[in-house]
């Protein structure tokens, strides 16, 4: 009975899977007192308790690894285009990259093999490797564009320069391209309503950007009440003016 026992928990011991992990925990370390020296063919003297106490000077573990250069095998967004030789920081360049398949190790050979040609070279899709990003956050938002209440005005591609300046955003006004219908106002009918217009980048890329007009008096006794976080709420267009064919259609069947 006792054999059957041990031969068991022997059993039980040889089936268990040991995990073996590699852990970089590397510290480089220096004595805070220098032992004395002893004279030549003598015993070294006894180290004393002071003699073992170090002073760090180095843990690979939280140092900072260098930069990765790699060579894209496609364009990425905010980081360059097909054949790029770009140097990331390894976390991101082995998370975002290398394990996509986006990217490989900088190499005579891969810049070789994933140099554009010709024809890459010619048919241009992207202008930089911010452009799209850049478009992306335009269609994101919803711009408020100020109108006075008081004056009469139309509206011209200055007026959404101001406004884009106001969101955080740079932009000349021939990248600007208006609806063909002319808005002109004051009218409060058309306040809080909603209107799109093009925003070229580049010479190249467009970003669709949503508007919204709000009217502004000088004089505050004349002024429309504030309304928080207006660009979540529900929005009608203004008479389909610049919107996108699709949105017109469906604006269309709302109606019927």
């Amino acid at each position: 009975m006792l054999k059957n026992i041990c031969v068991t928990q022997f059993n039980l011991l040889k089936s268990a899977t040991s995990l073996q992990q590699q852990v970089r925990t590397t510290f480089v370390l220096k004595r805070k007192y220098d032992p004395l020296l002893h004279k030549t063919n003598e015993k070294p003297r006894r180290l004393r308790a002071k003699h073992f106490i170090y002073e760090l000077v180095e843990d690979t573990l939280v140092k900072k690894q260098p930069n990765l250069e790699v060579v894209l095998k496609t364009f990425v967004e905010g980081v360059g285009d097909k054949g790029d030789v770009v140097s990331m920081k390894p976390h991101f360049v082995y998370n975002k990259l290398l394990l996509p398949g986006l990217a490989t190790y900088k190499s005579p050979e891969n810049i070789a093999k994933y140099a554009k040609t010709e024809a890459e070279k010619s048919a241009v899709q992207h202008s930089s490797p911010y452009a799209q990003r850049t478009v992306n956050m335009l269609q994101t938002i919803v711009l408020a564009v100020v109108m006075n209440k008081d004056e009469p005005w139309v509206l011209e591609p200055w007026h959404i320069k101001a406004s884009l300046r106001k969101a955080g955003f740079h932009c000349k006004e021939e990248c600007i391209t208006l609806p063909k219908e002319r808005i002109e106002g004051p009218d409060l009918r058309k306040e809080n309503k909603e209107f799109c217009c093009t925003i070229t980048i580049n010479n190249l890329e467009k970003a669709t950007l949503r508007c919204r007009i709000h009217h502004w008096s000088t004089d505050p006794s004349e002024r429309l009440p504030y309304v928080l976080e207006h660009w979540k709420l529900p929005s009608e267009p203004l008479l389909n003016v610049g919107l996108p064919d699709n949105a017109v259609t469906e604006s269309t069947d709302k109606t019927v």
